[in-house]
Formats: C-alpha cells, sequence, structure tokens
C-alpha cells in the first residue's frame, strides 16, 4: 500500500489537492506546485491545508446548501474526473455517514470525520496526527469540544469549548454530593455545587493567565 506521506498533495501540504486559483487566496497559501502541469495550491504548513479543506467544505454547505455526503462529493469530485460514486462510497464507510444524511459542518462532529475521509481518498492514507487535524479544523473555527476542567486548562482553546457534555458530566459528578445534602433544602444544596463549580472554574481561568 503507497505510503500517504509520498504523495503529492501530502508534499504540497495540501491534503484536499485543492486547485490553485488566484481567487482564492487561502490562508497560509504560498503559490502553485513547480511542476510540469502543476495545477493545485502549495501551503506554508499542513495546518492551513487542512484549514483550506475544512473552510471549503463549510462554504459548501453555506454558500451552496450542500450538507450531505453525495451533494458536498459530486461538487468536490466530479464525475468528469472521478469515480464520484466511489468515492462517496468510501468517504460513508469512513465516517458512517449515510450519503443522503444531513450533516452540519459547523460542528466538530461532522465535519472533523469528513475531513480525514476525505485525506484518507485523496492522499491514500491519514499521515496525520489528531493534533494536527484539531488545529487545522481550530484555525476554520470549528474547536474540538473540551470534555473536562483539567483539559480546558491544559489546552489553548478550553476556555471557549467546554460543551454541553461536561456539564451533563459535572452534573452527575454532583449527584452523591446532592444525596449527601439531603437534609438540606434543595435550592441550598444546588447553590452549594453551583458556588463549588464557579470556584473551580476560577481556578482553572488563574491557572491559565500564570501561565500566559
Amino acid at each position: 500500500m503507497p505510503d500517504p506521506k509520498s504523495s503529492r498533495g501530502y508534499r504540497n501540504r495540501n491534503p484536499g489537492n485543492i486547485d490553485w486559483s488566484a481567487n482564492n487566496p487561502w490562508q497560509g497559501q504560498v503559490g502553485k506546485e513547480d511542476a510540469p502541469n502543476g495545477r493545485f495550491a502549495v501551503f506554508e504548513s499542513h495546518e492551513f491545508g487542512i484549514r483550506a479543506l475544512a473552510s471549503l467544505l463549510i462554504r459548501y454547505q453555506d454558500r451552496h446548501g450542500l450538507d450531505t455526503v453525495a451533494a458536498i462529493l459530486h461538487r468536490w469530485a466530479p464525475g468528469i474526473e472521478n469515480d464520484t460514486g466511489a468515492y462517496i462510497a468510501a468517504v460513508c464507510r469512513a465516517t458512517g455517514f449515510a450519503p443522503h444524511q444531513r450533516l452540519d459542518l459547523h460542528t466538530h462532529a461532522h465535519l472533523r470525520p469528513l475531513v480525514e475521509a476525505i485525506i484518507t481518498h485523496e492522499l491514500g492514507g491519514q499521515p496525520y496526527a489528531a493534533g494536527v487535524l484539531d488545529e487545522g479544523l481550530r484555525r476554520a473555527g470549528i474547536l474540538r469540544p473540551i470534555e473536562t476542567l483539567s483539559e480546558a486548562a491544559s489546552t489553548g482553546t478550553g476556555q471557549g469549548a467546554i460543551t454541553v457534555g461536561s456539564a451533563a458530566a459535572a452534573a452527575a459528578t454532583a449527584a452523591p454530593a446532592l444525596t449527601a445534602l439531603g437534609g438540606l433544602p434543595q435550592w441550598l444544596g444546588v447553590a452549594l455545587v453551583i458556588a463549588a463549580a464557579a470556584i473551580a472554574v476560577a481556578h482553572v481561568l488563574t491557572r491559565r493567565r500564570a501561565a500566559a
């Protein structure tokens, strides 16, 4: 099986094999590949190439209303030069999405697997560490959800990325405490838990400021 790091897309730091165009001055784009009949953009880093891929998919949804794997890939890889049906089938196998399932590409849960599956198909494999993919998506404005306060304290994007999932986890953690406070009025027990959470958040933010 070919090494994806030997692919043209990897060498160009352009894992979506996005065509160079003067009309699309992508962030981090440094020119067009220096090759006979070269057509693809070259980026200064893989993260910028992933950002361009993610941004283009978001643009497909926002500008053209393309929000399914089938609709996106008919535009991304038209049949005039691709086996679009095989591409759709490969992406659906990799992501678990149905061809006509509605997606929201402003969410990490939908965009990340789609980006990863397209990279795998374009490069013949997926050569990137999770952090590189997430940084590319972050540059496109899509943050990886952060599930714990400790993780939020240790990441550059944690403060704005704590999700509803982490709130649910906090509630589950607090349940035994509320039970233990059963002798108190319910409102007072809830207030104590909220106060404890506020203290924890303040501690996290203090650590972040100290580390800045």
